[in-house]
Parts: structure tokens; sequence; C-alpha cells
């Protein structure tokens, strides 16, 4: 089997085809990113006749229709898109939609005296309002490819207006020139319908050579935006406004105002919520969207078959079928609409926060809330009771950060784990799990040994955090200032053995003096106050406000209540006591209890 041909195609044959929708844009890349001074270096490269790349493009399996006919399958182009989408502004007029989906035109314009000159530079540039104003330059090459274009009018009037009366033949010799561009040929490779999307992968990969990688979501989402069959574009318009509003709310109206079918479809409803939504716990993009969607949908966790599937396939037969690829698409859209509603996103949001999760930062794995919003998904089409999806949901969300179970590439155990919670019954697959997994070596070795590290951004410190939340536990050394609130207002992590002190002396290993056992949270006065002193020389200080004797230590006036603080911040109490030949005995022993903590955290669900 032939992996691949190599095709020349004429630039106005790949027009063609984009036209006549017979090769699909991914619409992932669907907002312009060249600048418009790149839109005119590519038509000088044309014009010059320099080389301007290959086009890749893997063509669609083709599919057995309800009557019995076979239909071809489309091309989609997953290389070239931009020089594309360049070429139908540039040559065809197109208005393209920028980063912020707003439509505007790109105009090359051309100016044929500096063309026949010769002139050092280009004679193309991007169209202005001085340009537009000078007669010499041709402000819109578009109007050369037009259909009513009549190039002897054309180079007539041009010379008349520029006192050129002895030059139209070195104009219609320019002009012609640039015509000639739709004839020019782009290479194209096409990518047999028969390669999976790992080869596909593998073959853009070697064939770019620009480091990009292709994702099996942008597969998806390629196959989702070529549909013209089955609502194709109003998933991809649920998937793709949904998230660009999450991120960019104020730009509702230029949507709205750019794309009135979407403005008077009842999926305007479905998302235009979003732009209210202040709480920023879970914010998917568009890979985030599709994957919940499709895990959800069809228990599966393989995005590859979500592809498979949108083309018909019918796994056992291996043919494509039409009536799959339909209710493929019509499954989907009801994934999509499940992950949009706003019911279903702000009841997913408040369990995040019942876990403490009360900002972004304290869960860095996406897949983590990903599978969480799946399973809540999928239980609630089961119709589980809402308080048993809460507590599953929340259970499963602690157990995947604490194993670290969708690290890396999630798919094999997002696809193992669905197919059990839709088969088994979920508490009790949570129960073998947890069984499996969370043994008492687990608890006393295993997250001992994770607790040794100093990546601030280690989960298992991000774990502990969320149960200082949950249980309302102070910052260190704060009388009535809590963890929580020291978070949310972008508080800092500070040093409990200062970092200066350890220094100072002989500990200048930042994998040593950086130990997540040694941070805590606490307010800047009080830090400013410990300065670069060791724990017994600002505890004794401590110890003086308590007796009332000092201040600047956050307020605790009682023993019970700095005994209190340091337990909630897993201090060991003989720290009070101690200088830097106490830190390793230190770390050992608030490793011990953070450890304690996060088990009676997860415990408690």
């Amino acid at each position: 089997m032939a992996r691949f041909e190599v095709n020349s195609t004429s630039v106005d044959t790949i027009l063609g085809w984009i036209k006549n929708g017979d090769v699909a844009i991914p619409e992932i890349q669907r907002p312009f990113v060249w600048e418009a001074s790149e839109v005119r270096d590519l038509m000088d490269s044309l014009y010059k006749g320099f080389p301007v790349g290959y086009l890749i493009v893997w063509k669609n399996p083709d599919i057995k229709l309800k009557n019995g006919t076979i239909s071809s399958g489309k091309r989609i182009m997953i290389d070239g898109q931009q020089r594309v989408t360049a070429l139908t502004a540039a040559i065809v007029g197109q208005e393209i939609v920028d980063a912020d989906y707003k439509k505007k035109r790109i105009k090359i314009a051309f100016n044929p005296p500096r063309a026949i000159a010769g002139e050092e530079g280009s004679p193309f540039e991007v169209c202005n309002p001085a340009i537009e104003k000078d007669s010499k330059w041709i402000p819109d090459i578009a109007e050369l490819f037009a259909p009513d274009y009549n190039q002897w009018n054309f180079v007539v009037d041009y010379c008349k207006k520029n006192d050129m009366d002895g030059s139209q033949s070195a104009v219609a010799e320019v002009l012609t020139k640039i015509k000639a561009i739709e004839g020019i040929d782009f290479g194209v490779i096409e990518l047999s319908d028969k390669l999976s999307i790992e080869e596909v992968t593998e073959i853009f990969i070697r064939i770019n050579g620009k480091g990009r990688v292709l994702s099996q979501a942008d597969f998806a989402m390629s196959k989702i935006s070529s549909d013209r069959s089955y609502g194709g574009a109003g998933i991809r318009k649920l998937i793709d406004y949904f998230c660009h509003l999450m991120q960019a709310p104020a730009d509702v109206a230029t949507i709205l105002q750019n794309d009135k079918d979407f403005a008077d479809s009842s999926d305007l409803s479905r998302v235009k919520w979003i732009t209210q939504e202040q709480d920023d716990l879970y914010q998917p993009d568009y890979k985030d969207v599709l994957r919940v969607s499709f895990t959800h949908k069809f228990h599966r966790g393989k995005l590859a078959d979500l592809v498979s599937l949108l083309s018909g396939r019918d796994f056992e037969k291996r043919v494509n079928v039409e009536a799959i690829a339909e209710q493929s698409f019509a499954d989907l859209r009801l994934g999509v609409e499940a992950f949009v509603s706003e019911t279903n996103f702000k009841r997913y949001l408040m369990i995040l926060q019942s876990l403490g999760i009360v900002d972004a930062s304290l869960v860095r794995s996406q897949n983590v809330l990903d599978f969480g919003y799946i399973l809540f998904l999928s239980l609630r089409e089961q119709h589980v009771e809402a308080a048993k999806i809460e507590r599953l949901v929340r259970k499963w969300i602690l157990f995947t950060i604490l194993t670290g179970r969708y690290s890396g590439s999630p798919e094999s155990n997002f696809d193992y784990d669905i197919r059990r919670f839709m088969s088994l019954d979920p508490a009790e697959y949570v129960a073998n799990m947890e069984n499996g997994n969370l043994s008492d070596a687990f608890w006393d070795y295993t997250l001992l040994d994770n607790l040794e590290t100093s990546v601030a951004s280690s989960p298992y410190f991000k774990l502990f955090l969320m149960a200082q939340v949950k249980r309302n536990a102070r910052g260190f050394l704060s009388e009535q200032i809590t963890v929580r609130s020291l978070i949310e207002q972008r508080g800092d992590i500070h040093h409990i053995f200062p970092k200066k002190y350890l220094q100072k002396n002989g500990h200048n290993n930042r994998s040593v003096y950086n130990q997540i056992a040694n941070y805590v949270y606490t307010q800047s006065e009080i830090n400013v106050a410990i300065k670069d002193n060791a724990p017994c020389v600002y505890m004794a200080e401590m110890k003086k406000q308590i007796a009332g004797a000092g201040q600047g230590y956050g307020g605790i006036a009682e023993e019970d209540d700095l005994t209190a603080n340091l337990r909630e911040n897993c201090v060991p109490m003989d720290f009070v006591e101690m200088d830097v030949s106490g830190y390793e005995v230190f770390l050992r022993e608030r490793r011990k209890l953070m450890a304690a903590y996060i088990k009676g955290f997860y415990q408690q669900f």
C-alpha cells in the first residue's frame, strides 16, 4: 500500500477545491494568524517563481451511502492552511477571520512601474490609505482575478491615468505575470486514507520539520469541520465559541455580528452564559471539550476511534457506513451540548470547590479535571443519585491525583476506566481501585517519598493545600487569615527555615532549601518579621508576643492557639527549639505529618 502520493497541483485547482468544499481546512486553526506582510511575501514569492513549500492533505475513507452507492472521501488539509487562506484572501478577495474573531480584508497592492523597472525590493505591498491615493498602485490585486476582469481595458485605463501610453505592453506583461500565479503548481502530498492517525502524525512531523505536533483532537476537529451533511459546522461552533468566550467574553458581540447564523440559532443560548462566569477553576480548550464529550457519550477513551466513527467506521465489518457516521455526529452533538450546559458545568465546578479547589493552580493536571467531568456527565446520564455522583467524583479526582493515574498520555486509562465505570457498579469499581493502589505501604512510604521534592507545583503539595483549604486551616502563625484567603489573594509561599538562613549555614543546594516540607503559606508581614532567623530565634519572639512582651507575628496571643496553628500547618512541635542542625529531622517529621493530613483528607470523602 502506498502511504502517500506527491502531485503538482495548480493554485487555481487548489482554490477550486476550497470553493467546492472538496478540501476541508481544519477549523481548529480558523482564526488567521499570519501578518498581512506575510501574505504580501507569499504573493511576491509566487510572482518571482520562488518555492513556497508543500501542502499536505489526508484523504478521508470512502463511505457507503444508504442507497448502496459509494461517496468518495474528502481531503483534509493538515498542513498549508495559512498559505491557502492567504491565497484566498489575496486572489479571491475573501475576508479572513482574525484571532479576535473579526472579519477583515487583506488587500495586497501591486506597483507596475516598480515591477517594470526591476527595482530592488518587492512590487507588492500591503494596501494602506497612502497607496489607495496613489494611482500608480493597483490597490487590490484580487480585481485582476475577478471573473469580469478585462486586461485590455484595465491596461488602457491604467496607462491613461498615469501618463504611460507608451508603456501599455510592459504593463500588460507584468499583469500577465501576476495572472500566471493561478497556474503555478504547489507540491501536494496526499496521504492515503488507509493510514492510521498515528502514521499520519509521524509522516507530518517528518515532512513538516518545524517541531509542530498534531494531536488526535486536531484530526477529530478537522473531520468535524469537513462535514457538510450531519451538522459538523454547528458542533464546531459550539466547541470553538464556548472555549473562546470563556477566555475572552468581550468578543461575544464581535462573534454575533460576524456570524448571523449562530446568532439566530438556539446554540447561542447554550454558550452565551459562559461570558458571565467568573470562576476559572476549569478552563477547557477544544481538545478538552472533544475528549470529555466523546468519552462521556461513546464510552471510549481513544480519540482515534472518534475520527473513525465520524467516518462511519463499522469496526467489526471493517467498512464505512453512512448510518454510523450520521449517528456518530448526532451522539457527539449531544455530548458537546451536555459539556457546555450551564447546569452541568456549574454543578461540576461546585464539586471542585467542595474539594478545596479554590484556585486553578491547585490542580495542574487538566486530564484529572477532564475525567472528573466525564465521570460526572456519565453518571448523571445514568440517573445516579446526585449525592452519590458528588461523592464518587470527589473521591475519583483525589484518587487520580494521588496515584498520578492520568499523568502523561491518558488515553489508555481513560478508555479502561470509562468502560468499567459503565459496566460495573461505580462505587465498587472505585473501592477496588483503592484496595489495589492505596495500601498502607502507599500511605506510609510511597506518599512520603513523593513529598520529598523541591518542586512547588508537585501535585502532592497541592493536595496538602487543598486539604488545608477544606479544613479552613489558617496561614502559618496567623490568628485569623486562612490558607484559602492567602491562595485566593495570590499570596506567597514562604520557608519555615528561611532560605537565606539555610544558605548562610551551608545549605546552598536549591533542592535542599526549597523542599516542599519547608513551605507554608503565611502573611507577608509575618514573613518580614521572621527575617532570616532560625526557628528557635523567631519562635522565642513569638512566645514573647504570647506573654504580652512583643508583637508582629500575626496576632496569636495564647499558647493553645499557637499549638493549634502549628497543627493546622503540620509543623512538628519541637521545631520551636530548632536551628540549622535540626533541619533534616524537621523535614522528615513534617513529611509524616503532611502525609497523615492528606490521608485524613482523602478518607473523609
